[in-house]
């Protein structure tokens, strides 16, 4: 059954239709179905998904709040944002799937700005999925967290897992943080990786917020591609982005060099496994 529901998923999504994209979107998929029933999303749900991107946990809202459902995604991004396929192009051809009549999908939309608005208490859930490491400091996630808690019964949050498991999941923990310390030099970005943000940083956040955790758990889904991802990403680009910061000082420069050559040497002729990701539920 579960494979059946992911290969419905899977097709309603633009990035399973290029060459050797349906296999990655099917272990996307997956791993957000785990999320989805660790929250308890259930049919005719109304859901407030923030930063929705190109939609690979609005799809499994949809499949899951039904056609009596509703899923509104919103995302600060611009609709011509992301590679191969944007963002926008995803957008469309998801809300053109099966699944489409209960999604509707936004961009540069700033849920912080006055112009953003929902009345109280209309969502069943607010969904934060893998999307707060993008914003650009502590603050700015305290404050999306306030903001929300008027809209909605129910705060769902994932984000990567900073407490290893095992070994093999190192070199993505340190793949992240060298891009969080550069990336904290910056004054604007579109890294993945901007603000990196521990379960216990997150849980000081959302009681600051006035929620009340229900429920939280580490899931594991070693088969995701992320972690090779944001491995290659810093081998290939690190330098590029040290020279695009021109007051980057000496002594960081050499530590980040020093824990690029740490990563090179955890990932000789061994197998490299995405960060547990902590989930957890709020009202």
């Amino acid at each position: 059954m579960t494979n059946d529901v992911t290969g419905f998923i899977t097709k309603c999504m633009a990035s399973a239709q290029i060459s050797g994209g349906a296999a990655v979107q099917m272990t996307q998929t997956e791993h957000r179905i785990k999320l989805t029933r660790f929250w308890g999303i259930h049919e005719g749900a109304k859901v407030l998904e923030i930063g929705c991107g190109q939609g690979d946990t609005t799809a499994v809202l949809a499949y899951f709040a039904g056609s009596t459902g509703l899923v509104h995604g919103i995302d600060i991004g611009p609709p011509d944002y992301g590679a191969p396929i944007t963002i926008g192009d995803s957008a469309d051809y998801l809300m053109k799937s099966p699944l489409g009549h209960q999604i509707h999908m936004e961009f540069e939309v700033d849920i912080l700005s006055s112009d953003t608005d929902f009345p109280d208490a209309f969502f069943d859930f607010v969904v934060f999925s893998h999307c707060s490491w993008y914003l650009s400091s502590p603050e700015e996630l305290l404050k999306l967290l306030r903001r929300v808690r008027a809209w909605g019964k129910q705060l769902c949050f994932a984000e990567w897992d900073t407490r290893v498991q095992r070994i093999e999941q190192y070199p993505h923990l340190l793949a992240v943080l060298i891009q969080a310390q550069y990336e904290s030099f910056k004054n604007s970005s579109e890294s993945n990786v901007r603000t990196l943000f521990t379960p216990s940083d997150i849980q000081r956040f959302v009681q600051q917020a006035g929620w009340t955790l229900v429920q939280e758990a580490s899931i594991s889904s070693p088969e995701l591609q992320d972690g090779q991802w944001e491995v290659d990403k810093v081998l290939l680009d690190a330098e590029e982005e040290f020279q695009g910061i021109p007051h980057l000082p000496a002594k960081s420069l050499d530590l980040l060099r020093s824990q690029i050559q740490m990563l090179k040497d955890s990932t000789a002729g061994r197998d490299i496994q995405s960060l547990p990701v902590y989930a957890f539920s709020a009202v």
